[in-house]
């Protein structure tokens, strides 16, 4: 069916054409919130200003994560492509030394400030969400080993299963996609360190901002049983997963089989046309011709009781999930293996099952980190805030109107997006480019789905903000 065969390339002088139109949205954005002129005021790295200021380094490598690019090398592309020039309406940014050379600029306390003012400016794009954006904030932490192959990087080091790298802390909040705030660390490093004390900055932004109710979530390594009397006092809600230690393994099998109800998950998925019979699994089929060791959930049961942490001074709900797995080789069972899965909570109104869904529903943010683990600290907080950009601009979308309806469930589809996937809906959107008096136009090339939804972001940027 591709018959195309006599091709040709030319190059053209009348169309000045720019294959990440959507750029322009996002620059659009960075200014209406005041983004731009809050680094300029807040960060100084810069003695001189000629020809950059901050903000002009910050956003050039934000703006280059949204482009497609990864690295600080890429940053060549963008400089040597004039049309994208003209669509931010500059002769020049940094190349990727004097992007490198900025980094490096940056002490522990240069990155705080940045992470603060971009916070900042987060408050004021919460500020106009409807009220229902409001009823609770989910807080989530997790860290995860950006591995370097690198020798020379300052600050790395060796982790538990012996590969080099870093252990940076992420904080996210699970509402919007955000990364709230990011801290490297070197690679043998736990998870939980400093996790707490990111949490109370989370918790202090989300109360600034008028969040009614608030969410921490996070694995076995961040229930910081030291810190649960505190933040129960001050109306927090937590669930964390609990390391399932001998004490509490003896406790759930001791409970009676009347104490555990049986967990149902809902489907991944609607089925909206005729349901298909399922494709046969090839893994499953070379496990069992090979004899390999198999493991096959049969059930899951889940129930309740109360426990007090050492470092306490009141019991707590611990929701227990036990997993009933065969064991199996080739076509033959072996054994079953009961498994016991453990959830530190302050909640004790929530039904159990509940619980268990809204615990793993934090698996998303495992996505969000794979963009966010690449580079130093300064470079991670400054690529991060492209992801922001995404999510601020989802929360910009209008809801109101005749169809508001339609409206509400775009907003919540690009703020549930995978990152590359706004990027080819949003950005990748080719435009030419004309500069005509003290305009910048972005005569759109190509159609997609998602094009209305952008044009209508756009008009609402050029909207005064609420205040």
């Amino acid at each position: 069916m591709f018959r195309g065969r006599n091709l040709h390339y030319e190059g053209s002088d009348r169309v000045r054409g720019l294959g990440a139109g959507g750029i322009g949205a996002m620059h659009l954005l960075a200014q209406r919130t005041g983004l731009t002129a809050a680094i300029d005021e807040s960060l100084r790295l810069l003695q001189v200003h000629q020809p950059y200021h901050e903000s002009d380094h910050v956003l050039n490598i934000a703006y280059n994560i949204l482009c497609g690019g990864q690295t600080l090398e890429d940053l060549e592309q963008r400089r040597q492509d004039e049309v994208y020039l003209d669509a931010l309406g500059t002769k020049v940014i940094p190349d990727p030394t004097t992007a490198g050379d900025f980094c490096r600029r940056f002490t522990e306390a240069d990155v705080e400030t940045l992470l603060a003012t971009i916070d900042r400016v987060r408050v004021k794009v919460w500020q106009q969400q409807p009220a229902a954006f409001f009823a609770e904030a989910i807080i989530e932490a997790d860290g995860t080993l950006a591995e370097t192959t690198g020798e020379c990087k300052e600050g790395m080091g060796i982790s538990y299963d012996g590969r080099w790298g870093y252990h940076p802390l992420v904080v996210t909040l699970a509402n919007t996609g955000e990364p709230l705030s990011l801290v490297n660390r070197s690679g043998n490093r736990p998870s939980h360190e400093g996790a707490a004390e990111r949490f109370d900055q989370a918790i202090a932004r989300c109360q600034e901002a008028g969040f009614k109710r608030i969410l921490l979530r996070g694995d076995t390594d961040f229930s910081s049983t030291r810190h649960l009397d505190r933040w129960d006092q001050a109306g927090v809600r937590f669930l964390f997963g609990i390391d399932a230690m001998p004490n509490l393994r003896e406790r759930a099998a001791e409970l009676s089989e009347r104490a555990w109800k049986r967990l149902h998950r809902p489907a991944k998925y609607v089925v909206r046309s005729a349901p298909r019979s399922r494709r046969e699994n090839v893994k499953e089929q070379v496990v069992v011709e090979r004899g390999y060791r198999n493991l096959r959930l049969n059930s899951e049961d889940v129930t309740e009781f109360a426990y007090q942490p050492g470092a306490c001074r009141r019991p707590y709900r611990v929701v227990v999930v036990r997993k009933n797995i065969s064991v199996e080789r080739g076509e033959w069972v072996l054994f079953d293996d009961l498994r016991y899965f453990f959830y530190l909570t302050n909640d004790f109104d929530t039904p159990a099952a509940e619980l268990v869904l809204l615990a793993n529903d934090r698996c998303a943010q495992e996505q969000l980190i794979d963009q966010l683990k690449n580079g130093v600290w300064a470079y991670m907080v400054m690529a991060s805030l492209a992801w922001t950009l995404k999510a601020w601009f989802a929360l910009m979308l209008p809801e109101e109107g005749r169809w508001g309806e339609q409206y509400t469930a775009e907003k919540r589809a690009v703020l549930k997006m995978e990152f590359r996937t706004f990027q080819q809906a949003f950005i990748a959107m080719p435009c030419q480019i004309v500069r005509a008096g003290r305009r910048i136009v972005y005569q759109l090339l190509a159609w997609n789905p998602w094009q209305r939804v952008l044009l209508r972001g756009v008009d609402a940027l050029r909207l005064p903000l609420r205040s």
